[in-house]
């Protein structure tokens, strides 16, 4: 996993009272007061997507000792559900924007820690590594059962994500890839186990600044996720696109079944490979990797 130079951006200042108001750039807004939720904008649908961040901010206050109302303003840079890690990074920018208002000081670790509390509401069981990208910035090594490991990588990488606009149920991908392993146990857990020594090896590969390789490792674990049945014809119809255009690899990107792809590009071809993900019917997004994790300030 590594951070991408795009933001969510929150801002949270103080109630009167001692509700949580949110309000997304998404057009949707509510208060949490307690367990009830009132909708301001998006109707009543509009809480199960403000939720995480109420626990969010929840989790914080509990964490310093704090009793306060809360206002919280969301503006994101990044696609919702889109497997882009959009929901760890807003949660991430949540924590440290009510730290930031409480003074409370809390390190990168707690951060982090308390970020994976509303990553619970969303995915049930995550891993922590999207928190901790998010956090953190970089790269970011995660293997189960050993955790997280911080990768150091010189190279920033010039990437182009596809957005297919098709939503998806992380939830139901997941059970399908289960029902698939049960059903046919002694090919799928070998294409698993390969995956994750393909990582191991990308890893390395992105340390030593050798984007060739990383490229081409790329393409084999969307060969991987595509015999699992994670991919799909709209995925790979971007995919297939960006390679066209010559970029150095091509892969799904999040729980697949929808949402993004992403390419790596070399600092020249980006423009090309974007028109050309546009031209497939996707929606590109430019951006690079970046080493920067969450940053908060007060406003004069």
């Amino acid at each position: 996993m590594v951070a991408l130079d795009r933001r969510v951006t929150v801002k949270a200042s103080e109630r009167s009272d001692v509700s949580i108001r949110v309000a997304s750039d998404l057009g949707i807004s509510g208060i949490f007061e307690g367990a009830s939720f009132r909708a301001e904008r998006g109707g009543t649908d509009s809480g199960r997507f403000l939720e995480p961040v109420r626990i969010a901010a929840e989790a914080t206050l509990f964490k310093t000792g704090v009793k306060k109302g809360l206002n919280i303003e969301v503006q994101s840079d990044l696609p919702l559900g889109a497997g882009l890690g959009s929901s760890s990074a807003t949660s991430v920018a949540t924590v440290a924007a009510v730290d930031k208002l409480l003074d409370t000081r809390l390190n990168q670790g707690d951060i982090a820690e308390l970020a994976l509390a509303a990553e619970r509401f969303v995915h049930v069981n995550p891993s922590g590594v999207d928190p901790a990208v998010s956090t953190h910035g970089g790269l970011i090594l995660y293997k189960r059962g050993e955790g997280i490991k911080r990768l150091q990588m010189d190279t920033r990488l010039p990437l182009v994500i596809g957005n297919t606009g098709l939503t998806r149920s992380t939830g139901r991908l997941v059970s399908l890839v289960r029902e698939r392993r049960d059903r046919l146990p002694d090919i799928v857990d070998p294409i698993i186990r390969l995956a994750g020594v393909l990582t191991t090896i990308a890893a390395t590969a992105l340390e030593s600044g050798d984007l060739q390789k990383f490229g081409e490792l790329m393409d084999l674990d969307q060969g991987l996720l595509a015999a699992i049945g994670v991919s799909n014809e709209a995925l790979d119809h971007l995919i297939y696109a960006a390679r066209n255009a010559d970029a150095l690899g091509a892969k799904l990107t999040g729980a697949g079944g929808g949402g993004c792809m992403i390419a790596l590009c070399t600092g020249g071809t980006q423009a090309r490979i974007a028109d050309a993900i546009r031209g497939a019917g996707g929606a590109p997004i430019t951006a690079e990797t970046s080493e920067s994790g969450v940053q908060a300030w007060l406003e004069n």
